[in-house]
């Protein structure tokens, strides 16, 4: 029996897991959001692993992982600024380099080809930190741990890399797009052909 689905339906629970978190966070029931988001992140890893592990790639687990870790992230974002845990600018930026990666991959796929749903690595980087951040929030929250400069000093490492990410994207859309509008090259003529074999 195949189980090529089982990293989508983990990606399918996480989306799920999504509404419990965010409600519990308004109802200042911080530990419970706490655990429920560990284990939401940590399935992110696990269907990602299970994937590559034994190949059970599809192109709808390639759209939806990522999906998935943008509603988690981003609803969680502006729960937390809802409930007056972190400041407004800081899920303005998540949420719009969500929209201008979304955006981008939407007309890249419909104008262009098909966009892949692999993310780079310095926006794997930026995901991992905005979970580490919600985290640190969550837990302070909740427990007054940890200090409030280590949630500035990874704050701080999620704007830099959003930044970066999202300039990453957008120049790699840009170049993939001139390549594609780019002519192929000619093939060369059968009297070149020839002499390159008598050579």
């Amino acid at each position: 029996m195949s189980l090529r689905w089982l990293p989508n339906a983990i990606s399918l629970m996480r989306i799920a897991m999504i509404a419990p978190i965010l409600w519990y966070i308004v109802e200042g029931r911080y530990g419970l959001a706490l655990v429920l988001f560990f284990i939401a992140g940590f399935s992110d890893g696990v269907d990602g692993f299970l994937a590559k592990r034994y190949d059970w790639h599809t192109r709808i687990g390639a759209l939806l992982d990522p999906v998935a870790d943008k509603l988690l992230v981003g609803g969680t974002f502006i729960t937390l600024v809802a409930t007056g845990l972190i400041p407004v600018w800081m899920a303005v930026l998540v949420v719009v380099r969500d929209v201008v990666i979304v955006g981008g991959a939407t007309v890249y796929n419909f104008l262009i080809k098909p966009v892949e749903g692999e993310p780079t690595r310095i926006s794997k980087l930026n995901t991992a930190l905005q979970l580490l951040f919600i985290v640190f929030v969550l837990s302070r929250a909740g427990f007054g741990w940890p200090d409030a400069i280590a949630i500035t000093i990874i704050g701080a490492s999620v704007v830099v890399t959003i930044v970066i990410s999202g300039i990453d994207y957008v120049w790699s859309w840009a170049r993939r797009a001139r390549q594609s509008a780019e002519p192929d090259a000619p093939a060369p003529a059968a009297s070149e052909a020839g002499n390159k074999t008598d050579e």
